[in-house]
């Protein structure tokens, strides 16, 4: 019994030294690297309008209230906010790297490093649609950070986070590698990494280090329903971030390239409606007009499947790509159009910092259509009016009044502009019907709609019977 006990004891120590082994050891990284992270502090002065001060003391019930309120000379007041954040040091001389949003709107930024130093940081540039941001502190002989390969990172991977979360410097947490270039709401040039590893606020700004202490990205995001961890942690590629660095030391700004369309992801539906052959590419929803896509021939229904060589495989893929090319370049772009691919080229523009696309509505004209187009799509639709087709920059289309059937399980709403089903343009109501004649039962459709927000495709599917 005493054998039997002694044997079960040893071969569970033996089992615990075995999993220790294939734990990872992050000292030896956090001894070398963990010196180049730096805490950054910043204060904000929120100015608002103070009622001036000799004005008399009255209560909000008397008459002379509203006169003083309104006319009285106004003098702001300041307050004083603080935020923390992290970042990192990329050269000896003073560089740091850390998030746009840490430092937005700073009157004041104070970097202070792992020895307890602390100086004053002034902002060379920052990115807020990459949320990256370049500081400068007046130093030399800095520890400074290794810079790795975000493309060979491998999903599982062990990966390390060193930060200030709730401003406890030089904080360490580690978990792996979630997933690789995911797209965030409207986050659409960032093929962000995702971990679990810990990131709460402080954290952000600072580095993610491979097992090798190489950086591999800048933490900026968590997914987070009351504000800290859960779980989800996003982090900027360190390739994307150096493009941007790179960008604001010499020219001090950056600069995009831009084709001038509207874009959505293809679904099962869109690629049925449209004979795709899989799930893939970017649907084009509408084209700028006299931009670069619109000169190459590029039309609404086109499909992007390839841009300058490279695969588009989700809509989401399109920003990144088409933002990464230098504007004034002529790129090859494959298109798939009525059932097969096309290829053309076009001049890649550079991307506007405000503003998009013109959105317009449709209003509505009361004129119901006939009984068929019910029986179809259960759709009530009114044709356009001379002056709706003016207000639109449109030849026709076709306003949708009420939804029945089909329409009603479907995206569709009341008061969008139907401009084409497929590829084909609707100017009036016997066409559509014409054309909704020759589509063969229970097939998917795809309707191209006008609303507020733009231009969109709408799949459809027809009933069986």
């Amino acid at each position: 019994m005493l054998k039997r006990i002694f044997f079960l004891a040893l071969f569970g120590s033996l089992s615990l030294q075995a999993v220790a082994r294939d734990l990872p050891d992050f000292t030896e990284l956090v001894e070398k690297q963990g010196a180049a992270v730096v805490n950054v502090s910043t204060t904000q002065i929120n100015r608002t309008p103070q009622m001036f001060q000799g004005a008399p003391n009255l209560p909000e019930n008397d008459p002379f209230y509203e006169f003083f309120r309104r006319f009285a000379p106004q003098m702001p007041r300041e307050q004083e906010s603080q935020s923390l954040g992290s970042g990192f040091i990329i050269s000896a001389d003073g560089y740091i790297l850390t998030n746009a949003h840490v430092v937005d709107r700073a009157e004041k930024i104070t970097v202070r490093l792992s020895d307890k130093r602390e100086f004053k940081a002034k902002v060379i540039g920052a990115d807020k649609r990459t949320d990256v941001a370049l500081l400068k502190i007046e130093a030399s002989g800095l520890p400074k950070v290794t810079l790795g390969e975000p493309g060979l990172l491998k999903v599982g991977e062990w990966v390390l986070a060193i930060g200030s979360p709730f401003g406890f410097d030089s904080s360490v947490t580690a978990g792996i590698v979630s997933a690789k270039g995911r797209s965030l709401p409207q986050e659409n040039f960032v093929p962000f990494i995702q971990t679990d590893v810990a990131i709460n606020p402080g954290n952000s700004g600072g580095p993610l280090f491979n097992m090798k202490g190489e950086v591999v990205g800048i933490n900026s995001q968590i997914y987070s329903r009351s504000g800290g961890y859960m779980g989800l942690s996003f982090s900027i590629p360190i390739d994307v971030a150096m493009d941007v660095v790179n960008q604001l030391r010499t020219t001090g700004k950056v600069t995009r390239g831009r084709i001038g369309v509207s874009i959505q992801e293809v679904t099962r539906e869109l690629a049925d409606s449209f004979g795709l052959p899989k799930i893939a590419g970017a649907l084009i929803s509408a084209v700028e007009k006299g931009g670069p896509a619109d000169k190459a021939g590029v039309r609404p229904s086109d499909v992007i499947l390839k841009f300058d060589g490279k695969a588009v495989n989700s809509s989401a893929d399109l920003p990144r790509i088409v933002a990464a090319t230098k504007p004034g370049n002529k790129v090859g772009v494959q298109l798939w159009r009525k059932g097969s691919t096309l290829d053309v080229s076009l001049v890649v523009a550079e991307i506007r910092e405000e503003g998009g696309e013109v959105a317009q509505r449709g209003h509505r004209s009361g004129t119901e259509g006939t009984s068929e187009s019910e029986t179809r799509l259960g759709l009530v639709v009114s044709e356009l009016n001379d002056q709706q087709k003016a207000e639109l920059q449109v030849e026709g289309g076709l306003v949708v009044e009420d939804m029945k059937g089909p329409a009603a399980r479907s995206q569709l709403q009341r008061g969008d502009v139907i401009l084409a089903i497929g590829n084909i343009e609707i100017h009036n109501f016997d066409q559509f019907n014409e054309v909704l004649k020759k589509v063969p039962r229970g097939r998917n459709i795809a309707l191209l709609v006008r609303r507020s927000e733009g231009t969109v495709y709408v799949p459809i599917k027809l009933d069986e019977k």
